[in-house]
Parts: C-alpha cells; sequence; structure tokens
C-alpha cells in the first residue's frame, strides 16, 4: 500500500537544532509543509554531502514556507557531535531528529531491520499532515536539494489550483495542465 495521502504516524523524538535539542511531535509538522529526509547514519560518506546540499537551499525551503527535517537512527547527542566536528554538517540549521528506537524509520517505512539504519527516504508533507511526494533511494544514491525544490514547489501549486497538474520537467512559472475530455489523445 502507498503511503501517499496518508496520515503521518504520531510520534515524538528529541532533535538538534540551533545549538539546543528541541523536542519534536507529529504535531510539530501540521500547520506548514514539511520535508523529511532519512538518511543512514551520522558519521558517514553520502550523508554530509545531502545534508549540506539540504543546508546550503535551507533558505530557499524556507521562502516556500517549508520547514526541512533530517532524521536518522542516531541519537540526538551523536547529531550534536557531528555537528560539532564536520564542516558540513556544521552548516546544518534545521532540524536532525534522533531516531534510535526507529519508530520513525518504521512509521515511513525506511528501516532497514537487520541493520537498524534507515534507507534514503524523502517525505514532502503539507500542512495537514498527510504525505503527498515520497522517493526512497538505495543508501549509495544521493538526493539533489535543487530537485527537491522543484518538487515542493509543484506539489504547492497543485495544492493552490484545483483542477490542473504540473506536466514533467515543470517548472515554477510554466504552463500547468487541466485534465478534461478534450486533452485526451492531444498531448
Amino acid at each position: 500500500m502507498s503511503l501517499i495521502n496518508t496520515q503521518i504516524k504520531p510520534f515524538k523524538a528529541t532533535a538538534f537544532k540551533d545549538g539546543k535539542f528541541v523536542d519534536v511531535s507529529d504535531a510539530t509538522l501540521k500547520g506548514k509543509w514539511s520535508v523529511v529526509v532519512f538518511y543512514p547514519a551520522d558519521f558517514t560518506f553520502v550523508c554530509p554531502t545531502e545534508l549540506e546540499d539540504l543546508a546550503d537551499n535551507y533558505a530557499e525551503f524556507q521562502k516556500l514556507g517549508v520547514e526541512v527535517y533530517g532524521v536518522s537512527t542516531d541519537t540526538h547527542f551523536a547529531h550534536k557531535a557531528w555537528h560539532d566536528t564536520s564542516d558540513a554538517i556544521g552548516k546544518v540549521k534545521y532540524a536532525l531528529i534522533g531516531d534510535p528506537t526507529a519508530t520513525l524509520a518504521r512509521n515511513f517505512e525506511v528501516l532497514i531491520e537487520e541493520e537498524g539504519l534507515a534507507l534514503r527516504g524523502t517525505f514532502l508533507i503539507n500542512p495537514e499532515g498527510q504525505i503527498k511526494l515520497y522517493e526512497i533511494h538505495d543508501n549509495g544514491i544521493g538526493r539533489d536539494a535543487s530537485e527537491l525544490l522543484r518538487k515542493v514547489k509543484a506539489a504547492q501549486y497543485v495544492a493552490s489550483h484545483p483542477g490542473e497538474v504540473c506536466p514533467a520537467k515543470w517548472k515554477e512559472g510554466a504552463e500547468t495542465l487541466k485534465p478534461s475530455l478534450d486533452l485526451v489523445g492531444k498531448i
């Protein structure tokens, strides 16, 4: 069964953000757009490149009213230590959620049970708490924040323009489609 349009499951966790430990829950994600990015582990190889890419684009996400959350099965203490010792992770201003019980990884169906690690899962959650987009990668394949930004803009456009859809490679300001009987077979 797909997670698309399902409600996020209840959770409570602790995150490292802005030099502090903060509580995060399913209620924290509601009321605004959220991107939740799962990654396998702190102090690894592809993970810091992805989290740094998100950090470099964080202001753009915020302009769109989107909050970003990084999640691994490490603790919030490990997130702080990584933030304090890595130049790449030192750039991160969004919350890094600790998920040592793997509750979130299970809820979002990205847990590799035998390893206790998460797959590279990216989830876009609307203000009502519904998953509108998700993509799961093999852990050897890194993600691109600029492509995620494009998808966020498309999801927000579709949400605010009922009856319209965004075609492949759609970029902000480009034409959309209005599905109708007249459009069938014309594309």
